[in-house]
């Protein structure tokens, strides 16, 4: 199985795995320093202490439950994990490939090819999945390639692919190892160039995307409404959701001063929750949705009620010059009625992006761009089948391909307060 950038697979569920094998490959000049490595994480997302960093001066962790070496054949690197042996208290294992000291001699991932990881039962030899990543790097020296989870009591894998720059120490630093001086000048090369987290790197490409849009300068107040139906249960419990609360924060992050996520859910009931910032979106709908019992799940949908609260807050209780952007995510068709509040509502400044995910034919939302009585066209509909596999750059550039022509024309027919 060949693997995608964001998509998360089970590893163990239904498999009875025991020991697995990540196995590495690339191609470059003999000249470059390349070294897998991996960090064991807590539920805080940190190493706690520095053996739970594995690399080559590393090579073993937890008894021998985890261990780097070489590879056979065209793999080069290899990390062993006999994953009954690992602890609880990890909670997840982030796996990387680096440069060594790549800035200092001019170096990065553009020298880098052929980039993948297989994923092997080690038991018997059998490749499970392949992921071929970091197409779209080129600067970077370092890449988190992917991590195994816990979820449900198993395993997961998520292909990350992301970038990173200041090399296996920027690493270190964002995981929350302390590198010492003497230390890094035997081991890495400490830069003085900013860690880019998944969400600054989603936040750079946001940027960038509005720069080719000459939106650069654009502020907007960003609210996301998330249909919890039941058809949307696999959703939320394999993290596509989670990951579109992050994709949708870096939007919030380039338009609003606050970098704050207005968000809600809703089915045939709707709830209004705390806000998504860039300190507390971890495990966000872990914590605020599928854990808050005053939430009501996966019923059938009904969205006029939430569309409403969406109106009162950025037209009522929080009157403010700035339009509001709300990206509207839904997997089953929506009900005739939301006609009549698209239609009242637009001559509020407030535009309306509906995500359409899945297989359903949409009927009502492609209907949008022909509906009548409506002083501007405040509503946009985009289809987008698996929002786990596009990518970042497409994924942004559909959401806000219609919201630059709705702020153009809300400003001359006065919508917009200037």
């Amino acid at each position: 199985m060949l693997l995608s950038k964001g998509q998360k697979i089970d590893v163990t569920k239904g498999k009875g795995l025991s020991n697995v094998k990540l196995q590495f490959g690339w191609s470059a000049d003999s000249k470059l320093s390349i070294d897998s490595s991996c960090f064991i994480l807590s539920d805080a997302n940190r190493c706690e202490k520095d053996e739970d960093f594995i690399f080559y001066g590393n090579p073993s962790a937890l008894n021998g439950a985890v261990m780097h070496g070489q590879a056979g054949g065209q793999d080069k690197e290899a990390i062993s994990l006999c994953l009954a042996k690992i602890p609880a208290t990890t909670a997840k294992i982030a796996f990387s490939l680096t440069i060594h000291e790549g800035e200092k001699n001019g170096y990065s991932m553009k020298d880098v090819s052929n980039r993948y990881v297989r994923l092997l039962d080690a038991d018997r030899n059998e490749e499970l999945f392949r992921y071929e990543y970091g197409s779209d790097l080129s600067q970077e020296t370092a890449i988190v390639v992917g991590e195994l989870y816990r979820h449900n009591g198993e395993w997961k894998f998520n292909a990350i692919g992301s970038g990173f720059f200041g090399g296996l120490a920027a690493l270190c630093t964002n995981f929350g190892l302390v590198i010492e001086e003497e230390a890094a000048q035997e081991t890495v090369e400490i830069e003085a160039k900013p860690v880019l987290s998944t969400i600054d790197l989603r936040k750079k490409i946001v940027q960038i995307t509005l720069e080719k849009k000459k939106m650069k300068h654009v502020a907007a107040r960003v609210g996301l409404v998330l249909d919890i139906s039941g058809s949307m249960i696999s959703l939320y419990r394999n993290g596509t959701v989670q990951e579109v609360v992050e994709r949708i924060l870096a939007v919030a992050c380039q338009f609003d001063d606050n970098a704050t996520l207005d968000v809600w859910v809703y089915d045939n009931e709707f709830s209004r929750l705390p806000s998504a910032t860039e300190r507390d979106f971890d495990q966000y709908v872990e914590k605020h949705i599928l854990n808050n019992r005053n939430i009501h799940k996966f019923g059938r949908n009904n969205e006029p009620p939430v569309m409403n609260d969406v109106i009162r807050k950025y037209t009522v209780e929080e009157d403010s010059p700035l339009p509001a952007f709300v990206i509207f995510i839904n997997d089953g068709g929506v009900v005739k009625s939301i006609k009549k509040v698209i239609v009242e509502s637009s001559l509020q400044p407030l535009f309306w992006q509906f995500v359409g995910i899945g297989n359903s034919d949409f009927e009502v939302l492609k209907q949008l761009d022909t509906m009548e009585g409506r002083i501007v066209d405040n509503a946009n509909f985009i289809h987008i089948k698996d929002i786990a596999k596009i990518s970042d750059e497409d994924l942004y550039n559909q959401l806000l391909n219609e919201f630059p022509l709705w702020l153009k024309e809300a400003k001359e027919k006065r919508v917009i307060r200037s």
